[in-house]
C-alpha cells in the first residue's frame, strides 16, 4: 500500500518495517490460540450464527419509564 512512497521507505529503514513485524506477531498469537479456542464457527451471510454462547437467546432486562413530568 505505502511501499512506493519515499517517507514509507525512510521510515522502515529507521524503525524496521512495524506493519510486517505486527502482522506475523498476530498470526503466530493466532496458531498458539487455535489448538486452544477451536476453528471459528461457520458463518454464512443472511442466517444469524449458530451456537449457545454466552448471552445467546438473552435479552437485557427492559428500561424503566421515565418518570411523568409536572
Amino acid at each position: 500500500m505505502f511501499q512506493e512512497t519515499p517517507i514509507y521507505n525512510r521510515l522502515v529503514a529507521e524503525r524496521g518495517d512495524i506493519p510486517v513485524q505486527v502482522r506475523g506477531e498476530a498470526e503466530r498469537i493466532h496458531r498458539s490460540l487455535t489448538p486452544l479456542l477451536g476453528p471459528p464457527p461457520q458463518v454464512h451471510p443472511g442466517r444469524p450464527p449458530q451456537g449457545g454462547g454466552p448471552g445467546h437467546g438473552v435479552r437485557p432486562p427492559a428500561a424503566p419509564p421515565f418518570p411523568e413530568l409536572p
